[in-house]
């Protein structure tokens, strides 16, 4: 049995290494972690920029990537306390973004400002207890390569968009949105799809109603 399961198998121990790496409460590691522990842990590639105001929530049991030539514009925020974050080549990460893992953002994607993709959800099941003490469950989000994500947009848990997709500014996406379309609104519709045959991008035909 490896170190890692050890600890994981021993709850008072994993209590104590958690309160090692941050402290109670708090979500942001211990300046000794980002400053002798994640520099050799995570993965950054040749020419990526993280910017000195972005705030980096990031430990080590659970992965960080930066794909060679990607930004990470001031005022982020990155967190892959319940789960990776792999951010692919050529991409930027605009200003004032959020991302909690588990995210995958592939290559030469583009994210607008102040927009927030988290992979995590809050368990309020049990009405005997607060929210904030019932956990929290995952579900991967992924970006596919060449998308653009407008300013002010949310993608929820769980939600794949395809490759070299446009999200409108404001949007709130819920589901998937397939490759090569364009989705607007709240909850997000896909309003284009490009047409492979015609070389176009065409409006997305409505479903006629059902007449009873």
């Amino acid at each position: 049995m490896g170190l890692k399961e050890k600890i994981k198998g021993n709850e008072g121990l994993k209590r104590f290494v958690h309160w090692l790496l941050v402290p109670s409460g708090q979500a942001r590691p211990r300046l000794w972690v980002r400053w002798f522990v994640n520099p050799f842990y995570h993965k950054k590639g040749k020419g990526a920029t993280i910017r000195r105001r972005t705030r980096m929530d990031v430990l080590p049991w659970n992965n960080f990537e930066l794909g060679a030539n990607s930004t990470i514009e001031d005022f982020s925020t990155i967190n892959n306390g319940v789960g990776p974050v792999k951010i692919g080549r050529n991409t930027r990460i605009g200003l004032g973004n959020t991302l909690i893992g588990p995210v995958t953002i592939k290559d030469d994607v583009r994210l607008a400002q102040n927009v927030v993709l988290s992979g995590l959800n809050h368990n309020y099941e049990d009405i005997s207890q607060p929210i904030h003490a019932q956990g929290v469950s995952t579900a991967p989000i992924v970006i596919g390569e060449e998308s653009w994500i407008g300013a002010n947009v949310t993608i929820v848990a769980g939600v794949t968009v395809g490759k070299h997709c446009i999200i409108a500014g404001g949007s709130v996406v819920t589901k998937d949105v397939p490759p090569y379309s364009v989705a607007v609104g709240n909850p997000a519709k896909v309003l284009k799809q490009f047409n492979h045959h015609t070389g176009e991008w065409e409006r997305v035909q409505k479903k006629p109603s059902v007449v009873a």
